[in-house]
């Protein structure tokens, strides 16, 4: 099946056969189904609602394209992290017809406010610390220990320098060597031993009306340094609303940074540096608004090292 040029797979692009397998291993009927807004992925990501008012969450695609192995790469991870990390469980991996579905938990809330106006940015920041403040347990790292992390990869900084862009922001422009410099510290510094989700922003977390914010989308979990993940959210706290001047406060507090902060710099400097890069590149299939989402994130990590960096 082709990827979609804009937006999801839905319940019904699922083959008959691998619809009917859910159904019976979930004991009943599927009879709604609700795909959350965000997210860059094409694969179904769905509530489904089942006979009865019980729901679960539903990835799937078929088993070529490359997002069915990110599937159950997750699938594999939350079954191995800790009791009381703030994850989903994982209820089943089914097959059939080709295609792979990864059933999980249902949270019940809406995506987290990050605003000042709210406490869903304190909470997950001490999700983090707790999340950190130990090595990851035997298993998680055996779940994650097949799959390369990307985070050490990251970069754009030298691209950059190398043939600046008319429209580089006055920022970077001033910064360029500098930043192409420290960017070049990260991969150096990117192993470690405790938990990283990969990608947490807004949209990959949930506030569930029971368990408070809960952190999903696992498919880039991998194991580094304790500062990775507060060092993604803080950029998503300026695009919340956050000045810059109080989120470097803040990683320059937080158990997560205050011990590694040039690790930190290092790995903001280099995920800044991709979403720059990335950002004037073509829109890849299936995530209309990746490019737009990157332009803004650019723009968040940028006045946060600026600050951070001054």
């Amino acid at each position: 099946m082709p990827v979609p040029a804009t937006g999801r797979l839905q319940w019904t692009d699922v083959p008959t056969p691998l619809r009917a397998r859910l159904e019976d291993a979930l004991g009943a009927p599927v009879t709604d189904t609700n795909t959350p807004a965000g997210g860059f992925g094409h694969q179904l990501a769905a509530a489904l609602t089942l006979r009865g008012g019980r729901r679960v969450f539903v990835k799937a695609a078929p088993d070529t394209d490359p997002l069915t192995a990110a599937n159950v790469h997750e699938a594999a991870v939350l079954q191995a992290l800790p009791p009381g990390a703030p994850a989903p469980g994982l209820l089943g991996v089914h097959r059939a017809s080709l295609w792979t579905a990864v059933v999980i938990a249902h949270l019940d809330g809406p995506h987290p406010d990050l605003s000042p106006a709210s406490t869903d940015a304190e909470q997950a920041w001490a999700l983090l610390d707790k999340l950190t403040s130990s090595p990851a347990p035997a298993p998680y790292r055996a779940a994650v220990s097949a799959t390369p992390s990307t985070a050490a990869t990251l970069h754009g900084w030298d691209e950059l320098a190398a043939d600046p862009p008319a429209e580089l922001p006055a920022a970077a422009r001033d910064r360029l060597q500098q930043l192409a410099e420290l960017e070049t510290a990260w991969p150096a510094l990117a192993c470690g031993d405790r938990i990283v989700h990969g990608d947490l922003r807004a949209d990959n977390m949930v506030r569930d009306h029971h368990h408070g914010v809960t952190f999903v989308d696992w498919a880039h979990a991998t194991t580094g340094p304790a500062c990775i993940d507060a060092a993604s959210l803080a950029p998503q706290l300026v695009l919340a609303g956050h000045t810059p001047e109080n989120v470097a406060r803040l990683l320059r507090d937080h158990p997560a940074t205050a011990s590694s902060p040039e690790t930190t710099t290092a790995f903001l400097v280099a995920l800044t540096g991709h979403w720059h890069r990335n950002a004037r590149k073509p829109a890849p299939p299936g995530a209309p608004g990746l490019r737009a989402y990157q332009h803004r994130a650019a723009a968040a990590g940028l006045a946060l090292l600026s600050h951070r960096l001054s």
